[in-house]
């Protein structure tokens, strides 16, 4: 049986089934992953422009030509240990994607390919089978090929919110592993990054997610049956408590960055036991959500429903939602690169 799968994710929405469906596999077999992206050469491809992108908006340059990568492999990084995979990730800067997944996967000792087959047309479509085909005709070890076609609208859905899902819990496993690296080396936390974390943590997953939530899904699903009332009640009260967890770790990072000397040490080791309390907290808040309301919702919710809900996640991903949306992407991009490997 399959002992290590190599799984290259990219950009689009449909990656988010890719790398579920490969953990799925490896949970079932005892398998671990190497996730994998290629990033385009941006100075090649762009030629002159990439070098104008660079010298008047440095941090899209950066995130362009690396921020992204990072990002889409924490968080497939974060849905392996939501289930217990083991699992790491490689990126290489490459026009050659299917040539990178194929020498990725033999330098890794892989013995399965894990890609997808997006079912799209026309000619970005044309050009992912011909990938996908390249991969096929030179890998000379198995390759199994995920049909993911475009999600109807729940699944769509549910996708976003899971995705979110992901990416808080990447930032969570950057927080705790940049203060367990502090531990480890007697040293005290980095306190831009604690600040960074806080900042995200308290502006995308509470003042964005969690009231949409509440006003789309819990909103509707309370409309549609009352056999999840308790569980939503459930649900909202952790949203409120989860206000007070992050003030309260607010505190504590500016009480870190008043320290001085052997203080700002404690004042790490004090910071690491909250976050891990308040890591634990979302393992169950967000177990809640997608082990119970989200079966419901796709048991109760109407056609309807799932148009408006789809409507309000999908437009968190709009670049000018707010004009927030890079920004909260350069910010997640900027944690995960900041934390210790």
């Amino acid at each position: 049986m399959y002992r290590h799968l190599l799984v290259p994710v990219d950009d689009t929405d449909l990656s988010i089934g890719v790398v579920g469906n490969a953990v799925a596999l490896a949970c079932a077999v005892g398998a671990r992953i190497t996730f994998f992206h290629a990033i385009a050469d941006a100075a090649g491809s762009l030629r002159g422009e990439a070098e104008v992108l660079r010298l008047i908006a440095r941090d899209e340059y950066e995130y362009a030509s690396l921020g992204k990568a990072q990002e889409l492999l924490a968080k497939a990084e974060a849905a392996a240990r939501a289930l217990g995979v083991p699992c790491e990730s490689r990126h290489v800067v490459s026009d050659k994607p299917a040539q990178a997944i194929v020498t990725a996967a033999r330098a890794g000792g892989c013995d399965l390919i894990f890609l997808a087959s997006h079912g799209r047309h026309g000619r970005l479509g044309m050009a992912l089978v011909s990938e996908m085909l390249e991969v096929l005709m030179n890998a000379r070890l198995p390759v199994l090929v995920s049909s993911i076609g475009e999600p109807a609208l729940p699944a769509r859905a549910i996708g976003i919110i899971r995705d979110e899902h992901r990416s808080l819990a990447a930032v969570m496993h950057a927080w705790r592993h940049a203060l367990a690296a502090a531990r480890r080396s007697g040293t005290d936390a980095d306190v831009a990054l604690m600040r960074a974390i806080v900042r995200y943590v308290r502006q995308f997953p509470i003042e964005l997610h969690h009231p949409k939530e509440e006003e789309q899904l819990f909103a509707r699903l309370r409309e549609r049956t009352a056999t999840c009332d308790a569980e939503l009640d459930e649900l909202e009260r952790q949203h409120r408590r989860d206000h007070e967890f992050v003030a309260a770790l607010e505190r504590q990072v500016e009480a870190l960055a008043a320290a001085e000397g052997a203080a700002r040490v404690q004042a790490t080791l004090a910071l690491e036991q909250d976050v891990i309390g308040y890591a634990a907290f979302l393992w169950d808040h967000m177990g809640r959500e997608e082990g119970v309301i989200l079966p419901a919702a796709q048991r109760f919710l109407l056609a309807e429903d799932w148009a408006a809900i789809d409507q309000a996640f999908a437009a968190n991903r709009d670049p000018n939602f707010n004009g927030a949306y890079r920004e909260y992407r350069q910010l997640f991009a900027r944690i995960v690169n900041l934390a210790p490997a």
